[in-house]
């Protein structure tokens, strides 16, 4: 049965309704007109009755007909149904909340995985388990505490467990939990043999996992120590914090949080008493993570470790935080067009702090070997400016002019970021101080990086607005998305030849791969069962569909269906003249320059972890990367 919504918008034409507001013109498939949202001179508004959405290049405001009408009247979603079910011919009548049964399905199958995986923790297959949990001093109401199991080395314990209890093998591998044989219709379990700590939301949910090997079977698995949960209906690793889901209350008590990058860092942590610790899980931390925690706090100190990647991970995620805080700022150029910059000094107020972790290289072990010290550094624990100031101050001789100006340009750097203009004032007089220079040289050098910072933002959109510029090749990811949007016959194609991971840009990848949920489970893999005309809307509602009745989003965030409907605009806008064969040429060119973008990046961290291995005369790791730096190469030789 319809929704009230849905009754509405397929009785409605988007087209008459802009109409009434907006002078729209017919432009090839399409409508166009000079956006109604912001002052400009060549029209960049465009409307799609075939796929009844519409997006502006220029501000990049879009939606359905919906978010038109609550755009230009400035109304909620409610009233914009009262105002537009006249029009419908449609009668108002109060719904029961939609409940999304195969999320629901996803949700209790990794529940009943993380029990299965406890118990077999419990039992004699996970004694070897155990006893490295309890040599990493882990007590045993800890490990029940964070639920940590341990999965079988076994190909399909867990599919026959879960089938058992009445679930399908299509949905177990739609949870993650299981993998399917290249090839075939066959399925065999994602985690064998490893130490299983479940990862939950901030409600307590639990949406993944993390496996680690054990060490006996480190000897001798090829696949990486760690094993995450993949992308699923319900798991979106960047959009989750583990721990917090205990940390949240003590984070909010003591008004700060601590981040650490691993789970063993968060449980020995907890285990020591200090419960306001968080971990980004080994990655880098996203501005979804820092808006979860600023419901909380708005007091960050980072505890990573000690290595040079931890270090540069403290400078990325001061970053992130500090954009998720900066405003925006938009105005009208001399030609009408809207642009927009990130404006630091209007930020709201933030403090950052780095804990540098006593007698350890990162917090596990130095909880481990003296809890009460790390729990003094903590107190001590120096304002970001204060530690970037030794830190460069430590590794640059200033007795050059040299010297003088790279410190110069590196503090000036951070300085220029801070929202609080006497916290600016107090570091530009303290490196005037240090280098012997004029500080209204370094005033005039912030003014002039600060005019740097206004970037036109043409291609803005949704409500992405900390992305000041994007990269050739997220530029090619999308346009690959948009030619499979025009051209979904192609999907089949580009599925075998091409990885999500190898796409540019965080959003481009999730609905990448959001597509392949749809093209792989919701049209069998089967290309005959495509219709060309209504993709686009099927694929739409279905990501509508799989988003209702939850607040954790792994899948979806509200820049998708923007994300979307801009994509297959452009689609339209750019392909409009191509056939099947020229449109698979074209996409044949973009894979294999991202294809080939991608190897050349990983190829630049294996050399990073080679002069590693070297450095710690690791011969077995030295061996692993270089047969991996030879099969890249070759691999980009071939493309």
């Amino acid at each position: 049965m319809q929704s009230q919504s849905e009754e509405i918008k397929s009785k409605l034409d988007i087209v008459d309704v802009i109409r009434e507001y907006v002078n729209i013109k017919p432009a090839g498939v399409n409508f166009r007109a000079c956006c109604p949202f912001h002052n400009e001179k060549t029209p960049s508004f465009i409307v799609s009755p075939d796929k009844q959405i519409w997006h502006c290049f220029g501000c990049g405001k879009g939606g359905d007909i919906f978010s038109f009408v609550m755009e230009i009247e400035n109304i909620d979603f409610f009233e914009t149904l009262k105002v537009l079910a006249p029009k419908a011919g449609v009668i108002l009548k109060r719904e029961n909340p939609l409940i999304n049964s195969k999320r629901n399905r996803l949700y209790d199958i990794v529940e009943l995985s993380k029990k299965y995986f406890q118990k077999v923790l419990e039992g004699k297959l996970g004694e070897e388990a155990l006893i490295y949990l309890e040599n990493r001093n882990l007590k045993t109401e800890t490990i029940k505490e964070w639920e940590i199991g341990y999965s079988n080395d076994n190909w399909d314990d867990l599919i026959l467990f879960l089938k058992g209890r009445g679930f399908k093998e299509e949905d177990i591998f739609l949870s993650g939990m299981s993998v399917r044989k290249e090839g075939t219709n066959r399925f065999y379990n994602r985690f064998r043999g490893r130490i299983m700590f479940p990862i939950n939301d901030a409600g307590g949910n639990t949406l993944g996992f993390t496996g680690r090997l054990t060490p006996e079977k480190e000897k001798v698995e090829k696949m990486g120590k760690y094993v995450n949960s993949p992308q699923t209906m319900i798991f979106d690793k960047s959009k989750i914090l583990y721990g917090l889901d205990k940390a949240k209350i003590y984070i909010k008590n003591y008004d700060s949080a601590i981040i650490v990058e691993g789970q063993m860092d968060v449980i020995t942590a907890h285990q020591s008493g200090i419960k306001n610790v968080i971990a980004s899980s080994g990655t880098a931390l996203t501005s979804e993570q820092i808006k979860l925690l600023q419901r909380y706090t708005n007091n960050f100190i980072f505890s990573l470790d000690s290595d040079e990647a931890g270090q540069t991970a403290i400078g990325r995620g001061e970053e992130v935080i500090r954009e998720s805080d900066y405003k925006e700022v938009i105005f009208s150029n001399r030609d009408g067009k809207m642009q927009r910059y990130i404006d630091p000094s209007l930020s709201y107020q933030i403090n950052i702090k780095v804990l540098e972790i006593p007698g350890g290289k990162d917090p596990d072990e130095s909880l481990k070997n003296n809890p009460e010290d790390f729990k003094k550094a903590i107190s001590e624990a120096k304002p970001i400016m204060k530690y970037y100031f030794e830190n460069v101050f430590n590794s640059i001789d200033i007795s050059t002019s040299e010297g003088r100006r790279m410190a110069a340009k590196r503090i000036l750097a951070k300085i220029i970021k801070l929202g609080d203009k006497i916290e600016q004032d107090y570091w530009l007089k303290k490196l005037s101080q240090k280098i012997d220079i004029n500080e209204n040289i370094l005033r005039e050098a912030i003014s002039l990086n600060r005019e740097k910072i206004k970037i036109n933002r043409n291609d803005f959109s949704g409500n992405d607005k900390k992305k000041i510029i994007i990269s050739r090749e997220e530029k090619l990811s999308e346009t690959l998305i948009s030619l499979l949007l025009k051209f979904p016959l192609m999907l089949d194609f580009v599925t075998n030849n091409f990885q999500p991971e190898q796409l540019v840009g965080i959003n481009g990848q999730l609905l990448y791969k959001n597509l392949l949920l749809y093209y792989n489970n919701i049209i069998e893999n089967n290309p005959v069962n495509i219709n060309i005309d209504s993709f686009f809307r099927d694929f739409s509602q279905w990501l509508k569909d799989i988003n209702i009745g939850t607040q954790v989003n792994s899948n979806i965030n509200e820049d998708q269906p923007k994300m979307l409907n801009r994509l297959a605009l452009l689609g339209d806008e750019e392909f409009y003249e191509y056939d099947n064969l020229k449109a698979k040429n074209e996409i044949i060119k973009i894979i294999s320059h991202l294809k080939k973008n991608y190897l050349l990046k990983r190829m630049k961290e294996i050399e990073s972890l080679i002069r590693e291995a070297e450095d710690l005369k690791d011969e077995r790791t030295l061996k692993e990367l270089l047969e991996e730096f030879k099969l890249l190469s070759g691999e980009i030789k071939v493309l």
